[in-house]
């Protein structure tokens, strides 16, 4: 921001409680959307007596292992494409647990145009999620699916804080909150 340009700035949050709740709600039209294609495909295919009997306990900590792996490079992610419009790059980026709720996040230090600040919170919906799962729907892989509408699910905080946000200017700027899960939003003045 500008010294010479003036700013309006209100604080927008999101309830990580209701986040939670809202990821429950929104599993149904993920299933809609990406499991019933994949079965209309592969429904001669699917073993569903063979693929609940067969994980194991070894394969529940392999699926564990792949969930968490998965939600560090979700963060991750979020971090490389805010990274790419920070002032001061990776350098910009602080990654932590909110222990309470049991949430990683990853925050931006810098302030970023509305556009600049979608593109990094949709991108993990887009790359762990919804993209695998189109992929699965192609491919035949059930796991891939299952893999795809968890992340897509897992997303839903950040679908949250998009809908916050989505009707700003695009030209505003958008700067993370340092300690809850949501932003400040600096709407330009008009001279």
């Amino acid at each position: 921001m500008s010294e010479s340009e003036k700013y309006e700035k209100e604080k927008l949050t999101i309830d990580l409680l209701w986040a939670n709740k809202f990821g429950l709600l929104i599993l149904f039209p993920i299933v809609v959307v990406f499991g019933l294609p994949y079965y209309l495909v592969w429904r001669s295919e699917l073993d569903f007596k063979g693929m609940l009997g067969g994980l194991g306990l070894s394969g529940s900590f392999y699926v564990f292992g792949i969930i968490l792996l998965g939600i560090a490079v979700h963060e991750l992610i979020h971090g490389i494409a805010w990274a790419i419009f920070a002032k001061n790059g990776f350098k910009s980026m602080k990654f932590g647990v909110m222990w309470k709720l049991l949430t990683p996040y990853c925050h931006c230090k810098d302030a970023l145009k509305v556009r600049e600040y979608i593109i990094g919170a949709i991108a993990p919906a887009i790359l762990l999620g919804i993209l695998p799962a189109i992929v699965a729907i192609f491919n035949g892989s059930i796991s891939l699916l299952i893999f795809g509408m968890f992340f897509t699910m897992a997303a839903c905080g950040d679908f949250l804080i998009i809908n916050l946000i989505r009707k700003e200017n695009w030209d505003d700027l958008v700067e993370d909150h340092p300690t809850e899960a949501g932003c400040y939003i600096y709407r330009k003045i008009s001279n």
